[in-house]
């Protein structure tokens, strides 16, 4: 289905082009797009007009036409106006809009095709079967980017990133719930990742501004075969919630730089608590007061490199080293070691997911 925003906008093209006026209605006479508000006033003759077996009459000085879908009525237009032209314009936009529903229902069927490839809602044969009857290549390279915003039903964010790729016969974009958009991008053989990249900051300036702000990209692996693509989507959707975890200052998170947040994520709840109380001894990194997580945060940091940390802290060597020699009493582990600061940053980012994931319990 045409949306009416659509409709509008090809009336209003067309009368500024024609100069004659222009409505079209559904068959109940629910007027969808207009540039004449008299139009209400034929609502009756729509009705009567939609259920006679004619094409197209002229009711009052007003032309009507009929639109079909597949031999199915579909939309009533209206074409009024005191020039000699009136009726070949009206026939024009009947064929316009007649145009604009086959061109809708491909891409509808196409954006199905997708959402179920998307969701492994096909068995193989009917991936390759539907993809060669859409026209769709099968081995072209593909990556999945999901964008995230915090505006549920926002078909404005949707229409901005398909403008964007909309010359591009080969990316299909669409959405499986409320606040993702999903982008299936085709590449080209030189196509990289820092290509991809580029293409997320181009999707996120797209949405503007206001919407940029609370927007979150992910992507996927490059896929060489289309019965790969809802992999490199799992890939995205992963890179989404584990980012959100472990990489809140990113706004365009890629699967293969997640690391060992990746595996944690995979990690069931009861494993993860039995790790921190082996750890920890029952306590928690939560408990630690500001300046140790400070202190042991900027260590990381620094790839404990004791001089650069204090240096950073603004605090005398020695300093720092009581404070490490204070933490390894409460823990038993030295931060010093690479091995006990491999356990004691694996145990902070287990705590993280910990926290996380009961937050979304609720």
């Amino acid at each position: 289905m045409i949306s009416n925003q659509v409709l509008q906008n090809t009336l209003d093209g067309l009368k500024a082009i024609s100069r004659v006026d222009l409505c079209v209605l559904d068959t109940e006479g629910v007027i969808l797009a207009t540039t004449f508000p008299e139009a209400e006033n034929f609502h009756d003759s729509v009705i009567s007009f939609a259920g006679s077996p004619a094409d197209s009459q002229t009711v009052s000085g007003c032309q009507f036409f009929k639109v079909f879908d597949d031999h199915q009525l579909e939309y009533i237009l209206l074409s009024n106006g005191n020039s000699d032209d009136v009726h070949m314009v009206g026939r024009m936009a009947a064929f316009q809009i007649q145009s604009l529903l086959v061109a809708y229902k491909e891409r509808f069927d196409k954006d199905n095709f997708i959402k179920n490839l998307l969701l492994d809602n096909l068995l193989l044969v009917d991936i390759y079967n539907r993809a060669k009857k859409l026209h769709i290549d099968t081995e072209a390279r593909r990556v999945v980017f999901i964008v995230e915003t915090d505006h549920e039903k926002e078909t404005g964010a949707l229409e901005s990133v398909r403008a964007l790729f909309g010359a591009r016969s080969g990316d299909f974009i669409t959405a499986v719930d409320e606040k993702s958009i999903i982008v299936v991008k085709e590449l080209g053989e030189q196509d990289g990742y820092e290509d991809m990249d580029r293409t997320a900051e181009m999707i996120l300036d797209a949405l503007g501004e206001e919407k940029k702000r609370d927007a979150l990209i992910a992507y996927g692996t490059i896929v060489g075969e289309i019965k790969e693509v809802s992999r490199s989507y799992k890939e995205a959707r992963m890179a989404l919630n584990v980012g959100k975890i472990f990489f809140e200052e990113r706004k365009v998170i890629a699967y293969s730089s997640l690391g060992i947040g990746r595996l944690i994520y995979q990690l069931p709840i009861p494993l993860c608590k039995m790790f921190i109380k082996e750890i920890f001894d029952g306590k928690s990194p939560d408990d630690f007061d500001d300046e140790t997580l400070t202190t042991i945060n900027k260590f990381f940091e620094n790839s404990l490199n004791v001089s650069e940390t204090s240096r950073q802290l603004y605090i005398h060597r020695n300093t720092l080293v009581y404070r490490l020699d204070k933490l390894q009493k409460q823990t038993g582990l030295d931060l010093r070691i690479f091995e006990d600061a491999i356990t004691f940053k694996i145990a902070l980012m287990v705590v993280k997911y910990m926290n996380y994931m009961e937050t979304q319990e609720y």
